[in-house]
């Protein structure tokens, strides 16, 4: 059984820094491409950013120069390291893993909360 277990949301001042991170178990941690998502109240999910299973990062153009994704594939965890944080990143963060072997693998982690406010 695939769990993306996320962690480090929290509330942050405008300018501030937050690090989430999200474990994976019950899966080839390796064979997926790991992204975070996030939805703010009214608007629509997007991608904040993935990485691949060989390393090849993208990002939403909002939050290029100021978040950083990475991967441990021993660790099996995805990180989001996310700096200069502004009202707008206020949000609903999600883990989400895309298997590259088999497109129909794809899961979903709880979420967790991201409030920039001061």
């Amino acid at each position: 059984q695939v769990q993306l277990v996320e962690s480090g949301g929290g509330l942050v001042q405008p300018g501030g820094s937050l690090r989430l991170s999200c474990a994976a178990s019950g899966m080839i941690f390796s064979t997926y491409t790991m992204g975070w998502y996030r939805q703010a109240p009214g608007k629509q999910r997007e991608l904040v950013a993935q990485i691949t299973s060989s390393g090849d990062t993208n990002y939403t153009d909002s939050v290029k120069g100021r978040f950083t994704i990475s991967r441990d594939n021993i660790k099996n965890t995805v990180n989001l390291q996310m700096n200069s944080l502004s009202v707008e990143d206020t949000a609903g963060y999600t883990c989400n893993a895309r298997s590259e072997l088999n497109r129909y693998r794809v899961f979903w982690g709880q979420g967790t909360q991201v409030t920039v406010s001061s």
